[in-house]
């Protein structure tokens, strides 16, 4: 996946523990691995805006994007097009 989570880094930075940043977020520590471990398919806005709120930081400290890889694609990740007359949103 083209974008890279470096969520490790704040919680090295802020010296806190997986389990204590989930806690403070109100998410599970296994849906905090997941979107740590890079395997999360998407990441709401309120459960971004919590990490930065309890990490202190900007959301691309946390999200980047790494070039070289925006080329590659799940087989179940839908394209860019839309069909004509139609909205994705």
């Amino acid at each position: 996946m083209p974008i890279a989570v470096d969520i490790d880094v704040m919680l090295a930075k802020r010296k806190m523990s997986v389990g204590e940043l989930a806690d403070r977020v109100g998410i599970t520590p296994a849906n905090l691995a997941v979107l740590k471990n890079g395997r999360a398919k998407a990441v709401r806005f309120t459960t971004l805006a919590a990490l930065c709120e309890v990490l202190e930081c900007q959301p691309g400290d946390l999200l980047r994007w790494e070039p070289g890889s925006a080329g590659e694609r799940d087989a179940d990740e839908p394209g860019e097009s839309v069909p004509a007359g139609s909205s994705p949103w």
